[in-house]
């Protein structure tokens, strides 16, 4: 597997830099549509259309004060097309500092992107105009962002507020329901819907999936990502089970993966939009939303340690964006994590725009009034930078550069938060997406750590 350590990661960083070779293929993007879905490669499948950005650094990295160049182009069919392209450079996530415009001849061109000064990515967004259809595309480059460090503070009592809520927690005991789907186990695996009780007033809802072997087994608490959802897919990480895992997947609103369209609908109609869960409460750490959600993360390995099948020695964590958060956090609240793996985590440095650069999803300088003393204050209670401080087990981490859901920025800054033994796959090109082989390495790491 490809993975860098922590000795060599700043020089060899670039795992993805072979796939890129001779291009740095991104979608085809029309202008009405901003983002991709969530699990869809960025590569323009289908499409006539094909941009290439290549950085005059084969790692996309810089340091500061050094000059990035690169090379653009267009393609229709493959043929290289002569179009004027307009450009505009930006830092990761804010306004363009500097615009322009360039003609591709023979289909390419070289844009100098400048530098930065201080430690950070630059944005180069791309548009051109070709038969009344604009086609965008953006490249990041990074400066020196091993020197990042989080604008997030660590609270002097954080350690205490969060042993005081977890021992409240566990005064009530964990109690579970358990219902055998047999649409979902087959002759290697049992897949059961579980409803379980986390503190006095929550629940939450997961797909266990463990080995018929009855055997003794590794558990992984596998947590969501953002959004007002149910359990969708619960059979798409199989290959856990399949390799001697016992994982549960969850949800953290209390939702039922088997009701109805309209009941789904009026619950979620509560929320002032469908992640608006994440300024619930964000006045008062004690009233925060999230608040419970941490907690039952510690509460759900409380249950999966608690099976007879659990082999008492390997407990893992592995998400992504919400979920790579969620991993990271509960890795920071409890010892009994002996591996964790996250992919591109959300709500990192989220007060990071107040330094007059990138902060971490979900985003709250775009919302107004987000950003005061008191709400910035109960967000360093729950930023990923101060879980990823006190991580002790080994951490496998996993991020692009053209991400604007979780922006390099800030996977950076929590990434050089973290002492403890750490692996790293970087895939610059991508954006908010992780590929099935990605996700199959990522539990050979697992499986290489089991003890």
């Amino acid at each position: 597997m490809n993975r860098y350590n922590s000795v060599g990661f700043m020089k060899v960083v670039v795992l993805v830099c072979a796939i890129i070779c001779s291009i740095s293929a991104l979608a085809e993007r029309s202008s009405s549509a901003r983002s991709l879905p969530q699990g869809r490669e960025n590569y323009p499948y289908r499409s006539d259309y094909l941009w290439t950005t290549v950085p005059n650094h084969a790692d996309w990295l810089y340091k500061t004060g050094e000059k990035a160049k690169v090379e653009v182009g267009f393609y229709l069919y493959g043929v290289p097309q002569n179009v004027e392209v307009a450009y505009e450079i930006a830092p990761d996530m804010m306004s363009a500092t500097s615009t322009g415009k360039t003609t591709l001849k023979n289909g390419r061109a070289t844009i100098d992107m400048g530098t930065m000064k201080k430690p950070g990515f630059l944005d180069l967004r791309l548009l051109a105009e070709v038969g009344g259809k604009k086609f965008q595309h953006h490249v990041k480059v990074g400066f020196s962002p091993e020197q990042l460090k989080p604008y997030t503070k660590n609270p002097a009592d954080f350690d205490a507020f969060w042993k005081a809520n977890i021992e409240e927690a566990r005064k009530t005991p964990v109690s579970v329901s358990c219902k055998h789907v047999d649409s979902y186990s087959t002759a290697e695996f049992d897949c059961y819907l579980l409803k379980i009780k986390t503190d006095q007033r929550h629940s939450i809802y997961g797909y266990l999936t463990k080995p018929k072997d009855h055997k003794k087994h590794p558990v992984v608490l596998c947590p969501p990502g953002a959004g007002i959802k149910t359990i969708k897919e619960p059979m798409a990480n199989t290959h856990y089970v399949k390799n001697g895992f016992i994982r549960l997947e969850m949800e953290i609103h209390g939702l039922n993966p088997e009701m109805t369209d309209e009941q789904f609908k009026e619950i979620t109609t509560a929320f002032d939009y469908e992640n608006g869960y994440l300024t619930n409460g964000l006045d008062c750490r004690d009233n925060y939303y999230m608040k419970h959600v941490y907690v039952a993360c510690v509460r759900a390995i409380d249950f999966l340690c608690s099976l007879p099948e659990w082999d008492s020695k390997n407990v893992f964590v592995q998400g992504g964006s919400q979920g790579g958060a969620l991993s990271l956090i509960t890795a920071g609240l409890d010892p009994r994590v002996s591996a964790c793996v996250a992919n591109h985590p959300a709500l990192a440095d989220m007060a990071g725009y107040l330094d007059n650069r990138a902060g971490g999803y979900p985003h709250f300088n775009r919302l107004s009034n987000m950003l005061t003393a008191d709400k910035v204050k109960t967000m360093a209670y729950f930023d990923v930078v101060n879980f990823a401080r006190r991580i002790t087990c080994p951490v496998y981490l996993t991020w692009g550069y053209n991400d604007n859901v979780c922006p390099p920025t800030t996977s950076y800054i929590v990434w050089n938060l973290i002492s403890a033994p750490k692996d790293a796959l970087i895939t610059p090109i991508n954006e908010h997406w992780t590929s099935k082989e990605t996700s199959i390495k990522q539990m050979q790491w697992l499986k290489d750590h089991t003890r």
